[in-house]
């Protein structure tokens, strides 16, 4: 399992997280670290956990117990100043319909507070290889386009760290080999932390480093994909996604 070792080295962490709703215990104590520059998978099954942590991650929704952390900032209390260093992008975010690409990205590096913002959404747009969309209109993107441009918009400010739920849900090869790319250059030249959530197990371990599994609410398995795959003993993370989805957790986390 790989940890973080310092104040320093952490983008985010959060401990003993518990939500409750009516239904049930929807998370219950998850401890989730993500280290500066590192690129974590957040999986599960349906009814996991998932978007509820993210959601906690993110500030949109409070937690019943437990502690969230960004860039050294405490939420709830720090929310603002936590989120100036976070992006998020999601493949199912609308755009603008009859605005141009350049004119959408503009406005949100202006939302920013970018000296530049012109400059900032032409590096954006040439780092993930769409710099031919610029004067493009939103009615006028593929669903792959405009979850790109989605991206851009998110990593305009330099995000300390980068939220990405299902980017490349139903994407071609192409699309999905740029955003890879892309934010893998992200993370490896801005110190950009990547957390992910994603049912694609295959575009997971091609970008993600670190995967933490949840399941009924609770981590039961944190580390790389060989690491989890081994320990499950299974023969790869959509085997152990499949089993996670039939089986409840054993005690502690200990697979069943």
């Amino acid at each position: 399992m790989l940890t973080c070792d310092t104040e320093g080295d952490v983008a985010l962490r959060a401990s003993g997280l518990v939500k409750e709703y009516r239904r049930g215990r929807a998370v219950d104590g998850v401890d989730l670290t993500v280290g500066v520059s590192e690129r974590v998978a957040l999986l599960g099954p349906n009814g996991a956990g998932k978007t509820t942590t993210l959601l906690m991650c993110l500030g949109a929704v409070r937690p019943d117990a437990g502690e969230i952390e960004i860039i050294g900032h405490r939420l709830p209390r720090q929310r603002a100043r936590a989120m100036a260093h976070v992006g998020f992008a999601a493949g199912y975010l609308p755009l603008p319909a009859q605005v141009r690409v350049l004119e959408y990205l503009r406005l949100f590096g202006r939302l920013y507070g970018l000296r530049r913002p012109d400059d900032a959404a032409r590096a954006g747009l040439e780092r993930f290889g769409i710099s031919d969309l610029a004067r493009a209109m939103g009615t006028e993107l593929s669903s792959g386009q405009k979850t790109l441009v989605g991206i851009v918009k998110a990593a305009m400010h330099r995000p300390r760290l980068l939220v990405l739920d299902e980017p490349t849900a139903s994407l071609d090869p192409e699309v999905a080999l740029r955003v890879r790319t892309g934010l893998r250059e992200l993370s490896h030249e801005l110190g950009t932390a990547l957390l992910v959530t994603s049912h694609n197990m295959v575009e997971v371990e091609r970008l993600c480093e670190r995967v933490v599994f949840l399941s009924h609410g609770r981590v039961v398995a944190d580390g790389t994909a060989a690491e989890i795959t081994d320990r499950f003993g299974r023969e790869d993370l959509e085997d152990v996604f499949l089993h996670l989805a039939k089986t409840r957790p054993a005690p502690e986390g200990v697979p069943g």
